[in-house]
């Protein structure tokens, strides 16, 4: 339906103009000609002001990819990594929408919210106040952090929350700038998940959880300017109630560093989750255990640093880790720490053009996960490297 909405509007392009045309070459006489009643617009002249609000973007990265395994090139192919369809702007006086739909997801609708998880954002915004917003709808987390900050089309790779995470959830919203034009807050209301207790973890429920009646998650941010906009934060703190007597707190501090042609960006996060939400612990220890961990800990640290050589070449470093644990391991002998992963992302963009924002790009993804001696002992499992190579470019393709 969406491609048909697209197609529609600019197939109408031609025949809109020129019922503009006639209408002015009617009131001037100026025109030369006639176009019959026929080629007026299908729609009416007193809705078309709307199009003049409304943005109609694909939000792309494409790329000729090279994938290694322990070293060993296992595959190269043409891939379409992100392509996201989304229509945003103002249908009313204060009030906004905005809908993204990502192509690169199966569209299957979750059973407890039921939309399409390929179906990031749809929502309703009405600004209260020039500096009250209120949204309500399938809406983004707010959590803090750049990395979950950026457009997802210039992440190539994200570090293993955000990455195993669900980041787009249903439910209400409200956000507040400060007079001062610095601070902003902002609360959310939320499902925990898109799916019910029961499909999201399946016959790996503890059988000692009870699902709770209210899986519903609290998101609080507050986003700061400091010392001229040279320095920035984006911090949050997070409560899900997954089910009775497991809970996930989640904290994201965001910080990001400007001066003249640089910028640094460092993310700290911590999540501990009562019920092993991301399944990366679990996974570790399902050779011995058949249900979800309990009591998992990841702490993980992102840093990207970007240095604009000229108007035209952009160069990038990110650096990420994550460390996995374990914190209710019943094995007396045991560790809570499980593994590590680790991440660099060299990158360099090319920007040719100055009014149109298009990035071609090469960049290398290199990941290690290294498991502690422990769990390679206690569940089998051993250290490995992952390598992707990168052709592509990046673009934000604004059609309407």
């Amino acid at each position: 339906m969406k491609k048909y909405f697209i197609f529609l509007i600019i197939g109408l392009l031609p025949i809109i103009t020129f019922s503009q045309v006639d209408q002015m070459d009617k009131q001037t006489n100026e025109g030369g000609g006639f176009i019959p009643d026929s080629l007026k617009s299908l729609i009416p002249i007193t809705k078309q002001s709307l199009l003049r609000d409304v943005d109609v973007i694909f939000n792309s990265r494409m790329a000729y990819n090279s994938n290694f395994m322990d070293g060993s090139h296992t595959l190269s192919e043409f891939n379409v990594n992100q392509l996201r369809f989304e229509v945003k702007g103002k249908i009313y006086d204060k009030v906004y929408f905005r809908f993204r739909n990502r192509y690169t997801r199966e569209p299957i609708p979750g059973n407890l919210d039921n939309i399409s998880r390929s179906v990031d954002l749809a929502f309703l915004r009405i600004d209260l106040s020039k500096s009250t917003k209120f949204s309500f709808g399938k809406l983004c987390a707010d959590w803090g952090g750049f990395e979950f900050d950026f457009n997802p089309i210039d992440i190539l790779t994200y570090n293993d929350i955000i990455e195993n995470a669900d980041n787009f959830l249903v439910g209400a919203g409200i956000s507040h700038d400060f007079a001062d034009g610095k601070n902003s807050i902002s609360f959310q209301v939320l499902n925990s998940r898109t799916k019910t207790y029961e499909e999201q973890y399946g016959n790996s429920a503890p059988p000692n959880i009870t699902p709770s009646e209210y899986p519903l998650a609290l998101v609080a941010n507050w986003r700061g300017s400091f010392f001229d906009g040279k320095f920035e934060t984006t911090y949050s703190y997070s409560f899900f109630n997954e089910a009775q007597g497991a809970h996930m707190n989640y904290i994201a501090l965001g910080n990001k560093f400007k001066v003249k042609n640089f910028v640094l960006y460092y993310d700290f996060q911590y999540d501990d989750e009562g019920l092993d939400r991301l399944g990366i612990v679990s996974s570790i220890i399902s050779s011995k255990y058949q249900y979800a961990a309990q009591n998992a800990l990841y702490v993980e640290n992102w840093v990207r640093a970007e240095y604009l050589v000229t108007p035209k070449i952009n160069l990038l470093l990110t650096v990420m880790n994550s460390n996995h644990s374990w914190k209710d391991n019943p094995d007396p002998n045991g560790s809570s720490k499980l593994s590590t992963s680790y991440g660099l992302i060299p990158t360099i963009q090319y920007m040719p053009f100055k009014d149109f924002n298009i990035k071609f790009y090469v960049a290398y993804t290199a990941r290690r996960y290294e498991y502690t001696t422990y769990a390679e002992n206690a569940f089998g499992v051993k250290d490995y490297t992952t390598g992707l190579l990168g052709f592509g470019f990046i673009a934000p393709l604004l059609v309407l």
